[in-house]
């Protein structure tokens, strides 16, 4: 009996870990996502932060989604949702790269204002709201 005990509170304790370490990894995630949304932000607000460095800034918090999101697992039956999230993220990070940030330095204002307010904007929602969906 007390080996039985033993064997289900060490199963009981790494799923706990387990969900803790998931639940970790969506809320870093998160964060990051929230870091790539504002440096973009910042850089369509103010005209003198669109200079290489702020587009460093921009490119390296959008490349930390993606190596984060690339190292991750879906959670226990949560593979579909996290299949949306991969999906939603590389379409965000597509038109951020291809259209955003050259509509950016290009001086074309609301045309950025547009697509950041628009599809960009669904987008980023959607990703954090599967994040929260997920674990975080």
């Amino acid at each position: 009996m007390k080996k039985l005990l033993s064997l289900l509170f060490v199963a009981f304790t790494a799923l706990t870990a387990s969900s803790l370490a998931h639940a970790n990894e969506f809320t870093d995630l998160r964060t990051e996502l929230s870091a790539a949304r504002e440096s973009l932000v910042t850089m369509m607000t103010n005209k003198d932060k669109r200079g290489a460095d702020q587009q460093k800034i921009v490119k390296a918090t959008a490349d930390a989604v993606s190596a984060h999101l690339a190292k991750m697992k879906a959670p226990a039956g949560k593979e579909a949702q996290f299949k949306e999230l991969n999906e939603a993220w590389n379409a965000f990070k597509k038109t951020r790269e291809v259209d955003l940030v050259p509509a950016i330095l290009a001086g074309k204002d609301d045309e950025a204002r547009k697509i950041a307010g628009g599809i960009q904007k669904e987008r980023i929602t959607k990703c954090q709201q599967l994040v929260g969906d997920l674990g975080g």
